[in-house]
């Protein structure tokens, strides 16, 4: 091992497969079952004491898996890294959201595109959990 990099001579770059997220919150239940409906996940492991995660079977998504953590702590700022969720009907999937219990923070203006041409609504999870819903 190279000290000054700590990589090897034979090393080829990184070589991670997949993305997993961890979401803290007091009611793991709960917030699992929030994701688990906005997301589509299939397969769910855990009780909650102190972790459920969800993933596909497959592993044919680019996101592996959500894991949803029980903490003695309350949410007391905005999270500093948050969830982008891309789709192609941007309306329905945040009306479909809200019925899920989300809330919307900041809806996505109509008028013109933002970041490299995409819109985002700000929304939250039932526990104040920041996301985006992003489309162009």
């Amino acid at each position: 091992m190279d000290d000054s990099t700590g990589t090897t001579a034979g090393d080829q770059g990184p070589q991670l497969r997949a993305v997993g997220v961890t979401i803290d919150c007091a009611d793991p239940a709960r917030i699992a079952d929030f994701w688990q409906a906005a997301i589509g996940f299939s397969t769910r492991v855990g009780n909650g004491r102190p972790y459920i995660t969800l993933s596909e079977a497959d592993g044919g998504r680019m996101l592996n898996h959500l894991t949803i953590q029980r903490v003695p702590e309350a949410k007391t700022a905005k999270l500093r890294a948050h969830l982008d969720l891309f789709t192609r009907d941007m309306d329905n999937e945040v009306a479909r959201l809200v019925a899920l219990g989300a809330t919307v923070l900041v809806p996505a203006a109509t008028e013109t595109a933002g970041h490299l041409g995409f819109r985002a609504t700000v929304m939250a999870d039932p526990e104040g959990s920041e996301f985006c819903v992003v489309s162009r």
